[in-house]
């Protein structure tokens, strides 16, 4: 239980000198796994089901040789694969977004410096080294978890397009 507060206490403290800006990066940082391991649940447990109606349907049919069959298997798999795509445009999008918020946290950073260099001058250094603390870990924050997003969201592309390419062989044109 100290563990749990002593680390609480860490963060707290790491979020005071970045500034509130932080709370915007955690909270887009959050927003970002939480839909990155939506899919990856989705592909580990309800695609497969969804892969195998699809093949039982297919290789049910008769027709699987007219035009008609081709363009029913053709809807299938582009209903299959809009569902794999849900939400990866969102993720990339917050991916890109994460290192922009960062740098929102350095432009409120150097307005503070700004601000007290204004009012209380250059003369205390401890005042303008908060400041600046406080330009930089935002962006620092950011763009770590911009390259977190970066890595899986690439693996979780790839997922993506093999299972739509292993539909596709999965229901042959005869």
């Amino acid at each position: 239980m100290l563990q749990l507060i002593g680390l609480w206490e860490s963060v707290q403290d790491f979020i005071h000198t970045g500034g509130d800006v932080l709370y915007l990066v955690a909270l887009v940082l959050f927003v970002m796994w939480v839909l990155m391991i939506e899919r990856y649940w989705y592909l580990k447990a309800i695609f497969p089901k969804v892969k195998q109606e699809i093949i039982a349907k297919w290789e049910a049919r008769q027709d699987t040789t007219s035009w008609y069959a081709h363009k029913i298997r053709d809807a299938w798999i582009s209903e299959a694969s809009d569902k794999l795509e849900q939400r990866m445009l969102l993720i990339k999008m917050l991916v890109a977004l994460l290192p922009l918020v960062g740098l929102l946290g350095t432009v409120t950073g150097m307005i503070a410096v700004f601000d007290i260099m204004a009012t209380q001058g250059t003369g205390n250094p401890r005042t303008l080294a908060t400041g600046i603390s406080m330009a930089t870990i935002p962006t620092m924050a950011g763009l770590v978890s911009a390259i977190s997003g970066v890595f899986f969201s690439a693996r979780l592309d790839t997922k993506v397009k093999r299972e739509k390419a292993a539909l596709t062989d999965s229901l042959p044109h005869h």
